[in-house]
């Protein structure tokens, strides 16, 4: 099985929500950071990727139909070059409610939780996951509000222009299933488009807050 549906977008853009409707849609599994903390088998090709070796992507996504989110995005050159028949999905959100997301969730769970967790292979997730965003996708400079639109306003750009129009969709997961379903030709559910992984929700997750709420990231 090859991969049908890369998901280009960074994180915290909606890409959580894309997973669970790219699976009812009946392209599942989805790959998304969360199956790297499910399957430990998966952190080795990430860790290889990262230090530039050269990687089976085949091995990486046997049994998926899609992908989206971290890690995978950041290497949607590699991925379009392996999978040519596959289509993209660019998610995206207002620049600045994207960081202020980014800010609230990854950038500190990466500095609080991070270094204090007690279990050895989410540790080894997360310092992964610091390596491949915090450290090359933003250079070190997550943490600078200007610096880090900069690249996610680049790297959007760079999918536009680097991936044929007619296998690209530029997508907001607030505008719901139309735009996703005509850009896979198939029929639109009936049911209401999933919303998950807001920032309370995440913050909960990684024990950073308490008592969550349904307030949307």
């Amino acid at each position: 099985m090859a991969l049908e549906i890369i998901g280009a977008g960074f994180g915290r853009t909606g890409t959580h929500s894309l997973k669970l409707a790219l699976e009812h849609l009946g392209f599942g599994p989805c790959h998304h950071m969360y199956e790297v903390r499910a399957h430990q088998n998966q952190l080795a090709f990430w860790r290889a990727a990262g230090r530039g070796e050269p990687v089976d992507w085949n091995a990486v996504f046997l049994g998926y139909r899609s992908q989206v989110d971290w890690p995978g995005a950041h290497y949607w050159r590699e991925l379009l070059a392996h999978f040519p028949k596959a289509k993209v999905i660019l998610t995206v959100r207002e620049p600045h409610a994207w960081y202020e997301s980014l800010r609230q969730t990854i950038l500190r769970s990466l500095i609080e939780s991070r270094p204090d967790d007690p279990d050895p292979y989410n540790r080894a997730v997360s310092d992964m996951v610091h390596d491949l965003t915090f450290s090359k996708a933003f250079g070190g400079r997550m943490d600078d509000r200007d610096h880090a639109l900069a690249v996610y306003e680049s790297h959007n750009r760079s999918v536009k222009a680097g991936v044929p129009p007619e296998r690209l969709l530029v997508y907001d997961v607030a505008d719901g299933w139309a735009p996703l379903c005509g850009f896979l030709c198939v029929t639109m559910p009936e049911v209401p488009f999933p919303r998950t992984n807001s920032t309370q929700e995440f913050l909960v997750r990684k024990k950073l807050v308490h008592n969550p709420d349904s307030a949307a990231s």
